[in-house]
């Protein structure tokens, strides 16, 4: 059973919210401006909060990206609620615990109901790169890797791909002042994604992750930076660079995450106002270039496992062109927008960029 409501949680008035023992699933970003408390706090005041997951160390530790909970722990509780603050990219660890939370519950035999405190997507309607073909990471929905879809709609879709049969709750993201007002950007939605200004790069930028380069985790501008301490800063125009798109040599010193310690040289990426910055297609090109120009540069098997699209595999691995890439990236954007506008709760639509 789905549904999609339109009032604010703490106005629902199912059994299960008011008297029922609830678990809340939350991050930082479950704060309520307008009553100065955090989502959970309702629950401890009605007297039926029961259990609390969340993720284990203060806000911003570097690598405390995953909310840990387990079968047992959920079993008793008559509703779950859920709010996260999504980056609008399909490798979000906090969004992939939440669709992990869902298998759990659709394999249990008596599940609680699951709400989910619906948040504007931080990084729009726009859409970037393609659905998962092949082996893909766990947990993973089948969208595209900037997917346009806010959590609810993840959600909506992910119970139908699972087949999942206990109620899901979506509550709208216009519902209460806290969703509709509190810019996404003003609490970080995790340790790496300090604001919306991340967002737009971490559909490509995420992907440094899984190679030789770091993308400049333990700094105050992941995403935005990159390097290694291999690299050598040579000059811009000699690196693949879209419209609208500044780049310039820099150098930095992670605090934490790869290379921490050391002084890496890599570069800083800077969007003109008003350009349609396609991360995932820049970060690409930029990966063929340092695989054809730096012996040093590696990628590792998980980075194919999170792209999970075969074609751009063998671009990066220097068997298909640019011009053939695009091409099938620009297919696959156009087949994911048809799918998403099935899950749409929201006037917007997604779309990709012209």
């Amino acid at each position: 059973m789905f549904s999609f409501r339109t009032t604010a949680l703490e106005d629902q008035l199912d059994r299960a919210l008011l008297d029922g023992r609830v678990g809340c699933f939350c991050t930082q970003n479950c704060w309520d401006t307008a009553r100065g408390r955090y989502m959970y706090d309702l629950f401890t005041e009605r007297g039926n909060l029961k259990a609390l997951f969340s993720p284990r160390d203060a806000e911003l530790t570097p690598g405390t990206n995953h909310i840990m909970f387990d079968k047992e722990a959920l079993e008793g509780l008559d509703a779950v609620v859920v709010e996260i603050q999504d980056a609008g990219s399909r490798y979000f660890n906090y969004s992939k615990d939440v669709f992990h939370l869902m298998e759990t519950l659709a394999g249990m035999e008596n599940p609680p109901s699951l709400y989910i405190v619906d948040h504007i997507n931080p990084a729009g309607r726009i859409v970037e790169g393609s659905m998962p073909s092949g082996d893909v990471e766990a947990h993973t929905p089948k969208v595209a890797h900037r997917h346009g879809l806010t959590l609810g709609e993840l959600c909506d879709l992910w119970y139908n791909e699972i087949g999942a049969t206990f109620a899901l709750h979506v509550i709208s993201a216009l519902a209460s002042d806290s969703t509709r007002q509190l810019l996404p950007w003003t609490i970080a939605p995790a340790s790496d994604i300090p604001g919306m200004f991340t967002c737009e790069m971490y559909p490509g930028g995420g992907l440094w992750n899984n190679t030789s380069i770091t993308p400049a985790i333990g700094t105050a501008r992941p995403y935005e930076y990159f390097g290694a301490p291999f690299i050598r800063c040579e000059d811009v125009r000699f690196l693949p660079v879209p419209e609208g798109v500044l780049m310039r040599p820099c150098t930095f010193m992670p605090a934490a995450g790869r290379y921490a310690g050391e002084e890496c040289r890599g570069y800083q990426i800077m969007l003109l106002p008003g350009a349609h910055y396609h991360s995932l297609l820049h970060t690409l090109q930029l990966m063929r270039y340092f695989a054809d120009h730096y012996s040093e540069f590696e990628m590792y098997d998980p980075l194919f496992v999170k792209l999970a699209d075969p074609v751009i595999a063998e671009y990066l691995h220097g068997r298909l062109t640019f011009d053939v890439v695009q091409e099938h990236v620009k297919a696959e954007e156009q087949k994911w927008v048809r799918k998403a506008k099935r899950f749409v709760l929201y006037d917007d639509l997604p779309y990709r960029m012209k």
